[in-house]
């Protein structure tokens, strides 16, 4: 922008030398132009502040949000997760294995379609888990959403 600012600088400099004056109709435009494009040139610089400046401030809000989401989802990355398939939609929904474990009757529904696919009321035994999957002879043997 610094560029723009030299440049109309310099030809208002060359309508000074030229002595190009407000007398004639041809000067008075030339130097209207020229004070036109000077404010347009501050109006420039003033903007490129303005984006500076809102490019630092979305630069340390991204990095306060990286913050917090590292904060908040620290613990979902250490939990080991139960991934089924749904029956209806045959999406993969994914739920805390902690809730295998867990003495409250539950059900957990499908995000995509809202079928259930776990009924806590249902037995699941360890042995029944493959890798945080459950077994495909136990979930559709026992439950058709497991």
């Amino acid at each position: 922008m610094g560029n723009i600012k030299e440049r109309v600088a310099y030809l208002q400099g060359l309508t000074q030398g030229l002595n190009v004056n407000e007398r004639s109709a041809e000067g008075k435009l030339l130097i209207n132009i020229i004070d036109v494009l000077d404010d347009m040139a501050e109006e420039f610089n003033n903007i490129q502040m303005v984006q500076e400046d809102l490019e630092t401030y979305i630069e340390s809000m991204d990095d306060d949000l990286t913050d917090l989401e590292d904060e908040v989802y620290e613990d979902i990355d250490n939990q080991e997760l139960v991934e089924v398939q749904c029956p209806s939609c045959h999406e993969t929904v994914s739920f805390e294995s902690s809730l295998l474990e867990s003495d409250d009757d539950l059900e957990v529904s499908c995000p995509h379609c809202g079928d259930i696919v776990y009924d806590s009321t249902l037995e699941i035994e360890v042995s029944d888990m493959d890798n945080g999957q459950v077994n495909s002879d136990f979930r559709y043997g026992i439950h058709p959403g497991i």
